[in-house]
């Protein structure tokens, strides 16, 4: 048997948690590298590629946290990744949902049976360890009773555009020339590009002189926390000043990054969890064996921002489920109700449909709400203070759309531009359900729809003491959006 078998023939392989931020990455490398995908995803109207990506691959949908069920997944395939992780759906109970998701997992293979299956994992150095590498340790141990020859890929910090890291940084550097650190600054961990862990990723796939190992994963610095935010300043060329205190507590760590950065504040308090442990590889076998020369800290950084100022940023944890409020299946909401609900509707005759949908398709982050944007901020820091997402999340992508996608404190049910159709659903925290609608009719008319269903009288209450800010955001959102070079005169 050779030692890699994709040498010999594409192999078919299943992505699991393939809208996640790695699988999102991975999915491209697969498919240039001519192999067969099929995306395993809860909802198939959530998967965030584009048309042509769209054509090349399959989809199926299932849930591993949900009974298994027969007949789901064929049993034919070589390979198969598994990406599916839940730390940031919950504080409490999201090791119990890893394990489910993984024991269920094994069941599925059993009809899959695949050859070989890859799990990221993460770096495990102490006896005692964290909630979250406590739970990253028992799936993997949980998949080695599994059908399959299991290769395991631990990796610590990960750093690139979109890294749910990298941002933490970001934020916390960009937005504080003056910091007063944890404790926890002063852990050491090993940092790996977003690159480096695909390529390694991809290295094992297939080979047969990597099964049933585990196998650590990092790029070339060993640096404490404190050593990552100074040397990101330094990159970015500004000085920081970091004091690093024994007095704050993980709650109160918790907090500073919840309000500091754009992190959810599940995914802060199990992050702050975690950076109490030092994360370090033990070896660099793997980097030997496959013959890899991961990236500096330093280049991790560069090669993020490459994308950012090109706007090729790929995947974003912001856009996963668990960075807003709900973390369950939006498809319930995509209907949106007619009755018992409170509406705003505006419409306006347009001149050029391509550039109106083109700056509806560019609403948000950056470029803002078109009007208002003052109380738009304001409303995002209100939420924040209330434990809310704010507006901090952004957008991925400064012109694309995908069902699923974050967009400040909204989430995208349905991104249609063939039928001219953008539909939000409201995870800012309110007294009831709320929908923002775009849409373009066939006689080119604008129509602009916000929805509330209150939940009892305080939502009525406070859809009734907002309207006239409704009256006035609103209405100058659509005149601004059906603004256009050949409309130039519209307020």
């Amino acid at each position: 048997m050779p030692d890699h078998l994709s040498e010999n023939r594409p192999l078919k392989i299943l992505l699991t948690g393939a809208n996640g931020y790695i699988g999102m990455r991975l999915l491209p490398q697969l498919l240039g590298q001519g192999h067969r995908v099929v995306c395993a995803v809860r909802d198939a109207n959530r998967l965030s590629v584009d048309t042509e990506t769209r054509k090349k691959i399959e989809v199926v949908e299932v849930d591993f946290l949900k009974d298994p069920m027969d007949g789901v997944l064929t049993s034919d395939y070589d390979v198969v990744y598994y990406l599916i992780h839940s730390m940031s759906s919950s504080t409490t109970d999201f090791d119990k949902r890893e394990a489910l998701a993984a024991k269920n997992f094994n069941i599925y293979m059993k009809q899959a049976r695949p050859t070989q299956v890859i799990y990221l994992s993460g770096i495990v150095n102490n006896d005692k360890l964290s909630k979250h590498l406590s739970s990253r340790k028992k799936v993997e141990e949980i998949l080695y009773e599994g059908p399959f020859a299991l290769t395991v890929l631990r990796a610590g910090i990960i750093v690139g555009s979109g890294s749910s890291s990298f941002e933490i940084i970001r934020d916390l550097c960009e937005k504080l020339p003056f910091m007063i650190t944890p404790k926890w600054a002063l852990t050491r961990t090993q940092p790996i590009a977003i690159r480096d862990v695909i390529q390694f990723l991809t290295g094992v796939l297939g080979r047969t002189d990597t099964y049933n190992q585990s196998f650590d994963i990092g790029g070339p610095d060993i640096l404490t926390y404190k050593d990552m935010l100074k040397r990101y300043a330094k990159v970015r060329g500004f000085r920081n000043w970091i004091l690093t205190v024994p007095v704050m507590t993980p709650k109160l760590s918790s907090y500073w990054l919840y309000f500091v950065t754009s992190t959810s504040y599940k995914l802060a308090i199990n992050l702050v969890d975690s950076m109490k442990m030092e994360v370090v590889a033990r070896d660099s076998k793997l980097q030997e064996l496959l013959g890899i020369q991961p990236h500096t800290y330093e280049e991790a950084i560069d090669m993020a921002f490459e994308k950012i100022e090109q706007n090729l940023v790929v995947s974003s944890w912001k856009d996963s489920m668990v960075s807003g409020r709900f973390d369950q299946n939006l498809e319930q909401y995509i209907q949106v109700p007619k009755y018992g609900v409170l509406t705003d509707k505006k419409q306006m005759k347009i001149q050029d449909r391509e550039a109106v949908l083109e700056n509806i398709w560019r609403i948000g982050g950056e470029r803002g709400w078109y009007y208002g944007n003052w109380l738009w901020r304001i409303r995002g820091f209100l939420d924040k203070m209330s434990g809310g997402v704010g507006l901090r999340r952004g957008r991925t992508h400064p012109d694309k759309i995908f069902a699923g996608d974050s967009l400040d404190f909204w989430r995208v049910l349905l991104a249609d531009r063939e039928k001219a159709r953008l539909l939000l659903f409201a995870e800012m925290r309110l007294p009831g359900e709320a929908w923002l609608e775009f849409r373009i009719d066939d006689n080119d008319v604008l129509h602009q729809t916000a929805t509330f269903r209150p939940r009892g009288l305080r939502g009525r209450l406070y859809w009734y003491a907002i309207v006239p800010i409704h009256y006035f955001i609103f209405g100058g959102m659509i005149s601004r959006i059906a603004r256009t070079p050949h409309n130039p005169k519209t307020p």
